[in-house]
């Protein structure tokens, strides 16, 4: 290879190595990424269990408390909490399942109205009791066209509180470029993968502070006066 052959060759891939540098530097300059509240289920005539009915029955109950962590912390989402006139939480959801036999079973919770989430959604996490079951939870979650999609956030084989998170997958669609409709996701429930051999007997599970990371630069940058397609 000739020496102005070879100057070429580096000229050209210094270029392209701007070029992915700068791309990638747009790209972060086209977020505003925060972490919002999405649910913290202070209500609980807001949410309904679902079990077969030759599986064990289900109900669901508000409990005072909340996670320590969570406390210590509670100050860093106040502002976009304040926005939303959201109060400090005080309680949490309590989830009681007696089970009438051992079996491969689910059961799940709902709201009684999906929960829109603000923006593009990065990232999902609950906080969760799960009393050391090999239980498996799941969030489902609704996209911008009414597909429902679950997505698993992990078993509950731990003592206490623990922060559960799962990333929303790039294939799950949140926007679409010729509408202005709002984007994001919406929140349809959660669901429960019930262990066959620990199903039995009584379970408990208690879930407080549904939040998500969320991209809010279309929202942010919106234009005021544009109109909206949902009608």
């Amino acid at each position: 290879m000739n020496k102005g052959l070879f100057l070429l060759v580096i000229t050209i891939m210094m270029g392209l190595s701007f070029m992915q540098i700068s791309g990638q530097s747009g790209d972060r300059a086209q977020q505003i990424l925060k972490e919002i509240t999405v649910e913290q289920f202070e209500d609980p005539g807001f949410w309904y269990g679902s079990i077969p009915g030759d599986v064990g029955v289900i109900v669901l109950s508000t409990r005072e408390g909340k996670p320590k962590e969570l406390a210590e912390g509670e100050d860093a989402r106040i502002e976009q909490d304040d926005k939303y006139n959201l109060p400090p939480g005080k309680y949490v959801l309590g989830v009681k399942v007696k089970f009438f036999k051992r079996s491969i079973s689910t059961f799940s919770i709902h709201p009684v109205r999906p929960i829109p989430i603000e923006g593009i959604s990065k990232r999902l996490s609950v906080w969760v009791i799960g009393r050391n079951f090999r239980h498996k939870l799941k969030i489902i979650v609704e996209d911008f066209f009414g597909q429902k999609h679950e997505l698993t956030m992990g078993e509950l084989t731990f003592r206490g509180w623990q922060k559960l998170s799962v990333t929303i997958p790039g294939h799950i669609v949140q926007h679409e470029h010729h509408y202005t409709s709002t984007a994001g996701l919406k929140v349809v429930g959660f669901k429960v993968d019930c262990n066959l051999v620990e199903s039995y007997g009584t379970f408990y599970m208690y879930l407080d502070d549904l939040s998500a990371e969320t991209d809010l630069f279309a929202e942010e940058y919106k234009d005021i006066d544009d109109i909206p397609d949902n009608w």
